[in-house]
């Protein structure tokens, strides 16, 4: 375990809040993968949509799964989304642990109207968040989508997007 993930209260544990050995510890988030349906689909909502480019695709016919990376930038910088298609199944069940993937957005309201305007379910309409951070000023402002295969990503309103001029 290389995070404090395990709680108790709500003050990480303190043996898990220790610098670890450097020689064993990851050096940065690479990416997420999410299980596709449609391979297609899901290339065109997150490049066509979401303003992602594809970074690369690998075909393993001998597993029989496809994998696409998707981001905003290089991978040897940034962490991406990887896409996986298994051939033969179409079908899977997110379960309740999944949470959601979140992305900069300049303008949360903007941002939601142009993808309704595509089709895009937005499940939580732009706004402010009921609560506020003990460590912030105001309210973040934010919405949720969802994508082809039904997981949520979180659009969250910065200042500028990272990576905008």
């Amino acid at each position: 375990m290389f995070g404090p993930h395990l709680l108790i209260g709500k003050q990480p544990r303190k043996e898990l809040m220790s610098a670890p050995d450097p020689v064993a510890a990851p050096l940065r988030l690479l990416h997420t993968m999410l299980r596709v349906r449609d391979l297609d689909t899901s290339l065109g909502f997150y490049l066509r949509l979401m303003g992602m480019s594809l970074l690369r695709r690998e075909h393993y016919p001998d597993g029989r799964f496809t994998l696409a990376f998707v981001g905003y930038g290089d991978e040897r910088s940034q962490a991406v989304l990887e896409l996986t298609h298994n051939w033969d199944r179409d079908v899977y069940e997110r379960g309740d642990a999944y949470g959601h993937v979140a992305l900069a957005v300049a303008d949360v309201h903007l941002t939601c109207a142009q993808l309704a305007a595509a089709g895009v379910k937005i499940v939580r309409k732009p706004g402010h968040m009921q609560h506020i951070a003990d460590d912030r000023s105001a309210p973040q402002k934010i919405a949720f989508v969802e994508d082809p295969d039904g997981y949520r990503i979180e659009l969250v309103e910065v200042a500028q997007a990272p990576g905008a001029a």
